[in-house]
């Protein structure tokens, strides 16, 4: 395959991701200042993808918008691990997708 068709196939997963709608409409997230946070490319079909830190403790989360990971309705953030499984929050409610990161480094501590 050239570059040029290379660059061809990015540009159509580009716009199939709506990358320039979601980079409007993801919010900002004021990450606690003890998390080391680990931004990732977007695999499996997830828009955003990225990873905290602290201690030995390690969650992942990702951003999906059009269910294809899973569902929940509308777009929503994905923490792993919660509680022996995962949590789902709206993408919009930072303040519980940061509690949810707060639960999975608690539990990954005791």
């Amino acid at each position: 395959m050239s570059r040029y068709e290379e660059k061809i196939k990015v540009l159509e997963a580009e716009t199939i991701m709506q990358y320039d709608k979601w980079v409007k409409e993801i919010p900002f997230i004021k990450f606690d200042n003890d998390w080391e946070v680990k931004v990732i490319p977007p695999f499996a079909a997830a828009v955003a993808r990225f990873q905290i830190q602290k201690g030995e403790a390690f969650v992942s989360v990702y951003l999906d918008c059009y269910n294809f990971l899973g569902i929940f309705g509308k777009p929503y953030w994905e923490v792993y691990p919660h509680e022996g499984d995962v949590y789902r929050c709206e993408m919009n409610n930072t303040e519980e997708l940061l509690e949810a990161i707060r639960e999975s480094i608690a539990e990954q501590c005791v």
